[in-house]
């Protein structure tokens, strides 16, 4: 999602009292702790996993399964394949899942075998055989898929339809490997979900070959296949397909009347792609919508279609009372269709107390062409100084002298987010003359509650290192052999991706010290995954000024380290005051940033704990990530079924009860407090 990295928050001593365990649950208290305790270091000890997958209990087998995967050593994968014939389904589900989150491609012909031998997997074992498959993905398993969808090869489940379903569902993940063709028949299926799943993977795929498709899937009864055709049908879709923009624009312009605000709010983010002067008058009537992000969204997409329509109604919305984030969206749009409208509009937000309003100012200042000095570089609050500067950098192609001017004079700010902005800005010019800057920068930065400055200093360091002459051996001189090795194991894993000779010094990420004890690992078994689901699932509530109160179950036996450290926060406080600072209309609203700009949390991180659980209908609590491992405070709730979210982002927890609360949710919005 955003960048954001997070902090790690110790167990010992918060947590509520567990319940009083049997000698039996005791006993399975002592099997499951090391296990998690290995799963969170991410380190693979052979021993510890064949005894726990063989253990006698099923629950420490299922455990285990599913702690391999995530460890993602790929010595799992022979242990999790001779899982898959064990009887107990529970264990061979979590196999399977697990086999998809190694994506070990030697995986590849015994899932497809069990999908079509005997004995057949259950339902649910094969669902996560056909997910594990596509997550591998490669030319055999879309062949697979073809081969199944086309009816040439039988699945060997009495019932082949779910899998067959699911093939449907992840047929988006094989990408280029992907054969269209074996989607279509279903685009037009009489089953809804079918028609659904289809389309998704179609949509995703970008296939030109699904146009018409798609078109007329605009049409279709179930809402969420509308939403999903919506999406889809942008001008650069439109072009690859083949289909005449006049004629899908106007499918789409008609959709923006959708009975559903989900439609109404993907057809008016396709329609902006199209950049069409003429399509702002049906847009502009839909900022008067009943549904607020109905709003911001139609607002947005003025601001990429342009001309007199769009224009006049973003200067009205600017100066109207309307909220806070239809207001930043139609200042922003003014910016980019009419720089001179935005200056005569933009001179409040400018000295506006609140930093949120100087930050768009900023913001905008860089989307309209960035004319001028740019005021806001000596702004007394970092965030706004950090927005513009990366707006700045978006809106530039390489390094832009007065770009990297800039970027130099703000390189040893305070803020750590401006120090990172620059130092990114600073990548693309690689100039020697940065090293020592640069270095310092990041020996500052470690100190930081966020490892962004320090990735950023790494990441300009190795483009000064590939420009040639002297400066490789300048870095490995000031830089490679004097600093120590990083106590951070995101750097060090950063280096392990990208530069070989930083990662030869520093060594490997993994495993990684925690920062706890066995006892802790055991007080979470008892909490999460052996308690009652009245303990193990707690509910919160959220509670945001003038939008009303959510109820969400927490996902405990899931997920039980991210429960516990978002419990641990909530406890805290630390939630309490923030704003939502980003709400994507129909896709997620975010918080969890005590900052509010995307970068903040309390220090240090947690790994994830990628879990079964899905992004569907039902509206999903995830962690945030800037990366595999990277999550702890920042936190997502889904707005709409993500299924391309689903094996990155954990899940833990849903909304339950009333929704209505979400939908009315905008950027700005500020949280009173969560609570248990």
């Amino acid at each position: 999602m955003m960048r954001q990295l997070c902090g790690l928050v110790l167990l010992s001593g918060m947590l509520l009292a567990p319940p009083r365990l049997t000698a039996q649950d005791e006993a399975v208290v002592e099997q499951l702790a090391p296990v998690l305790a290995a799963e969170d270091a991410r380190d693979w000890q052979p021993d510890l996993f064949q005894r726990a997958l063989l253990a006698p209990d099923s629950l420490v087998r299922r455990t285990a399964a599913l702690a391999a995967g995530r460890i993602g050593d790929l010595r799992a994968t022979p242990l999790l394949l001779r899982v898959l014939d064990q009887p107990d389904s529970t264990v061979r589900v979590a196999a399977a899942f697990a086999l998809g989150l190694l994506g070990d491609s030697t995986a590849v012909e015994p899932l497809i075998q069990r999908l079509t031998g005997l004995p057949p997997l259950d339902t649910a074992t094969a669902n996560e055989a056909v997910t594990a498959l596509a997550k591998i993905g490669g030319k055999r398993t879309a062949d697979f898929f073809a081969s199944a969808l086309g009816g040439k090869i039988a699945l060997s489940q009495a019932d082949p339809s779910p899998a067959l379903g699911q093939m449907l569902l992840e047929s988006w993940r094989l990408g280029q490997d992907a054969q269209a063709a074996s989607l279509l028949p279903f685009a037009d299926d009489t089953v809804r979900e079918v028609q659904w799943r289809a389309l998704y993977s179609l949509g995703r795929l970008r296939s030109p070959e699904a146009g018409n498709h798609l078109m007329v899937a605009l049409r279709a009864e179930y809402a969420e296949t509308r939403a999903t055709a919506a999406r889809a049908l942008t001008r650069e879709y439109a072009r690859a397909a083949k289909l005449a923009p006049a004629t899908v624009s106007r499918l789409l312009a008609r959709a923006v009347d959708d009975q559903d605000p989900g439609v109404r709010v993907n057809a008016l983010r396709a329609l902006g792609t199209y950049h069409d002067s003429l399509l702002a008058a049906p847009v502009a009537s839909k900022v008067e919508d009943p549904d607020l992000n109905v709003r911001v969204q139609a607002t947005s997409s003025l601001g990429d279609l342009g001309g007199s329509v769009a224009a006049a109604t973003l200067r009205r919305l600017v100066q109207s009372k309307s909220g806070f984030a239809v207001r930043r969206e139609a200042l922003l749009g003014l910016a980019r269709i009419d720089p001179a409208g935005f200056a005569t509009v933009a001179e409040p937000w400018k000295s506006n107390a609140d930093w949120r309003a100087r930050a768009a100012a900023a913001e905008g200042w860089a989307r309209g062409g960035h004319r001028g000095t740019p005021a806001f570089l000596s702004d007394r609050d970092g965030r706004v100084i950090a927005s513009g500067l990366q707006a700045w950098a978006d809106t530039v192609a390489g390094p832009e002298p007065a770009l990297i001017a800039a970027a130099r004079r703000l390189l040893g700010h305070a803020d750590a987010a401006v120090r990172s902005v620059s130092a990114d800005a600073l990548a693309r010019a690689a100039t020697p003359a940065d090293i020592t800057p640069l270095v310092q920068m990041y020996t500052r930065s470690l100190r930081d509650s966020f490892p962004e400055a320090s990735l950023s200093a790494l990441g300009a360091l190795l483009a000064i290192s590939k420009s040639g002459g002297a400066a490789g051996s300048q870095i490995d001189r000031e830089f490679l052999a004097a600093v120590p090795r990083p106590a951070n194991y995101l750097l060090r894993r950063w280096a392990e991706a990208n530069w070989p000779e930083a990662a030869e010094r520093w060594g490997s990420a993994y495993p990684l010290s925690t920062g706890r004890t066995l006892q802790d690992y055991r007080e979470l078994t008892r909490q999460f995954i052996l308690a009652p689901d009245s303990l193990a699932r707690p509910h919160v509530f959220i509670e945001t000024e003038q939008r009303g109160a959510l109820e969400v179950e927490l996902f405990g036996p899931e997920a039980p380290m991210t429960v516990a450290n978002f419990l641990r926060l909530l406890d805290r406080r630390f939630f309490d005051g923030n704003r939502w600072h980003r709400v994507v209309p129909n896709f997620v609203v975010q918080d969890g940033d005590p900052r509010g700009d995307g970068f903040g949390g309390p220090g240090g991180s947690i790994r994830d704990e990628i879990n079964r659980s899905r992004y569907g209908a039902k509206p999903m609590l995830g962690m945030a990530l800037s990366g595999p491992d990277t999550g702890a405070s920042q936190w997502f709730i889904t707005l709409s079924p993500q299924p391309h979210l689903d094996g990155t982002y954990t899940v833990f927890g849903k909304v339950v009860g009333n929704f209505g609360p979400l939908s009315r949710i905008s950027q700005g919005d500020l949280i009173r407090t969560i609570h248990r």
